[in-house]
């Protein structure tokens, strides 16, 4: 739980696993190491996600271990919509589902 918000491990998403997701806020929150950087599987993933009602968060490995406290802090800003556009940066990403645009 997140500040009541319940995530789960490895969810099914069509042909995909999330890392991990919140089924009431349709969230997805990935968990990427350096071999994510700009792959086109990824891409077409994100895409899936996001046609299908779930938006995209990516954060860096490194920072989960090493900045947990700004990385919930990163989850909870999409939750409560202070991110609802999408960005991407060296070390963060979101991709909002076509419903949110």
């Amino acid at each position: 739980m997140l500040n009541g918000f319940k995530f789960v491990r490895q969810l099914p998403i069509g042909p995909y696993f999330a890392d991990f997701a919140c089924r009431e806020a349709l969230l997805v929150v990935e968990i990427d190491g350096h071999q994510h950087a700009e792959s086109e599987y990824d891409e077409k993933r994100n895409a899936f996600m996001n046609l299908n009602g779930w938006s995209v968060a990516r954060l860096w490995n490194t920072d989960v271990l090493l900045e947990r406290g700004a990385v919930l802090e990163t989850i909870m800003a999409v939750l409560d919509g202070r991110i609802a556009e999408p960005c991407r940066s060296r070390d963060f990403a979101f991709f909002p589902s076509s419903d949110n645009k």
